[in-house]
C-alpha cells in the first residue's frame, strides 16, 4: 500500500494516497455521491501549454484508469459523476453534464467538457469561462469552484457524503466546505496534494473561524 498523509479540515477528509487503496478500505455504498475527474489519457502536459499550471514534467495523464477503478467507484458510491466520461467505456446515460467554457472562436482548447452521470435525469449545462473563474491556477485541469458548487446544488442532497478520487487543485473541497457536505478525497501526487491543501486552508479559513466547535484541522502521517 502506498504511504499516505491525511488532513482533516472541518468536514473535509483529505488524503495523499492511491485512490484504489482508499476505496478498498471503504464499505459498499459508503458514499452517497462520487464526483470525480480522473485522467483522460491525453497526456495533457506533453504540449507544454499547461506546464506553467503545475504540469511540467508530470506523467499522470498518460493513461486512463483501469476497469477496476470504475468497478470500485460504483461499489463504494450510490451515484457517480465522472468528468471526461466521453473518454471512458461507460454505460449509456441520459443525464450528461456539459460545461460550456464559452470560448471565443478560433481557440485550440475544447469548447466544453462532458461529465457522465448515473442519474436518470435530463442533461444539464453549466456556463462559465475558465479565465473568469478562480484567479489562481495550480493544476493543468483545474475546474472552477463555481462548477462544483453548481453540481452539488443540482445533484447532492443535504447531508450527503461525497467522494473525490482525484483531488487535483482542491476546487471540490472548497465547494463542499461552503455547501456543508462531508467530503473524502485523495490525491496521489504529493506536489498537487500539498498545493491543494494550502489553497483549501486559505480559502476556507474565514468560515472555519466561525464554524461549529467540532471543526478541526489535524494532520496525520501513515505508513
Amino acid at each position: 500500500m502506498t504511504p499516505s498523509l491525511q488532513n482533516v479540515v472541518g468536514g473535509l477528509d483529505l488524503r495523499c494516497c492511491d485512490c484504489m487503496d482508499l476505496m478498498q478500505e471503504c464499505a459498499d455504498k459508503a458514499f452517497d455521491l462520487a464526483i470525480v475527474d480522473p485522467p483522460y489519457g491525453i497526456d495533457i502536459n506533453s504540449s507544454g501549454r499547461l506546464g506553467h499550471y503545475g504540469g511540467k514534467g508530470k506523467k499522470w495523464d498518460g493513461a486512463t484508469p483501469p476497469l477496476e477503478y470504475f468497478q470500485e467507484l460504483k461499489r463504494v458510491s450510490r451515484h457517480q459523476i465522472i468528468w471526461g466520461g466521453n473518454y471512458f467505456d461507460l454505460p449509456p446515460s441520459r443525464c450528461w453534464i456539459i460545461w460550456d467554457k464559452e470560448q471565443p472562436d478560433g481557440v485550440s482548447f475544447a469548447d466544453c467538457e462532458l461529465a457522465w452521470t448515473s442519474m436518470d435525469e435530463s442533461a444539464r449545462m453549466f456556463r462559465k469561462r475558465p479565465q473568469n473563474a478562480d484567479p489562481i491556477r495550480i493544476h493543468p485541469t483545474q475546474k472552477p469552484v463555481a462548477l462544483y458548487a453548481w453540481t452539488l446544488r443540482k445533484f447532492a442532497k443535504p447531508g450527503d457524503r461525497i467522494l473525490d478520487t482525484h483531488l487535483g487543485s482542491g476546487s471540490i473541497a472548497i465547494a463542499c466546505h461552503y455547501a456543508g457536505h462531508h467530503l473524502t478525497a485523495c490525491e496521489i501526487d504529493k506536489d498537487y496534494y500539498e498545493a491543494a491543501l494550502q489553497r483549501i486552508k486559505r480559502e476556507t479559513a474565514q468560515m472555519t473561524l466561525f464554524d461549529t466547535p467540532n471543526t478541526r484541522i489535524t494532520e496525520t502521517g501513515k505508513g
